[in-house]
C-alpha cells in the first residue's frame, strides 16, 4: 500500500511503514519510521526534486519468482521497490539523481535460513540494475533497528535495538511513619 503526502504547515508528525508498506512525500515536516528484523526498508531521496520516501519489505521474491495478486504480492521485495520507485519518478525524482539507504537484513535466529541476507543481496541488486545509487546501508548482523527518516530532506537516523530487555527493579517503597499524633 503507498501513501502519498502533499506538502503541509503542520507540526511535525511521525507515519509508520509497516511491512508491506510504502510512502512517499515532500513535506519536509513528516518522518517516516520503522523497525526491521530480517525485514529491509530502502530509502530513496531525491535533493533535486525534494521528494523522499521509504519501502519496507518482508522476503524479497515469491517462491516461483512471480508476483502474486492484492496484499500478498506487497510483502516482496519486488513490488516493494518497484512501487517505490515509480512513485518517486511520478513526482519529478529522476534515476540519476536518486540516492538510497538500505536497512535492516538482520538475521536474528542462528541456524535458520539467513532471511535477512537474501533480502539485502536483493535490494542490493536491483538498486544497481535500476542505476540508483546506494549511498548508505546499516544491514546485516544479529540485531533489530529502529529507523527514522526525514524523506523530504534525506536525513536519517538508524539504531540498533539490543536482544535482551533491560532489568526492572521493583520500585523503593517508603515505609509509613509511626507514631502519636497529637491534635490540639
Amino acid at each position: 500500500m503507498l501513501t502519498a503526502h502533499p506538502p503541509t504547515t503542520a507540526p511535525s508528525v511521525r507515519h509508520a511503514v509497516v511491512q508491506g508498506e510504502s510512502e512517499v512525500t515532500r513535506d519536509r515536516r513528516v518522518t517516516l519510521t520503522t523497525v526491521l528484523g530480517s525485514c529491509v526498508a530502502c530509502c530513496l531521496y531525491d535533493a533535486t526534486a525534494g521528494v523522499g520516501g521509504m519501502n519496507h519489505f518482508l522476503l524479497s521474491m515469491p517462491p516461483d519468482q512471480a508476483y502474486r495478486s492484492g496484499d500478498e504480492a506487497e510483502r516482496y521485495g519486488l513490488y516493494a521497490m518497484e512501487l517505490l520507485v515509480n512513485e518517486m519518478l511520478k513526482r519529478g525524482a529522476t534515476r540519476p539523481t536518486m540516492r538510497a539507504h538500505l536497512y535492516g537484513g538482520a538475521n536474528l535466529h542462528a541456524g535458520m535460513r539467513a532471511i535477512g541476507t537474501d533480502n539485502d543481496r536483493f535490494a542490493r541488486t536491483f538498486l544497481q540494475s535500476d542505476r540508483i545509487a546506494l549511498v548508505r546501508s546499516d544491514t546485516g548482523g544479529t540485531l533489530a533497528r529502529r529507523l527514522d527518516f526525514q524523506a523530504a530532506t534525506g536525513r536519517v537516523r538508524c539504531r540498533t535495538i539490543l536482544d535482551q530487555m533491560p532489568e526492572i527493579r521493583p520500585p523503593r517503597v517508603t515505609p509509613p511513619v509511626t507514631g502519636d499524633v497529637e491534635l490540639f
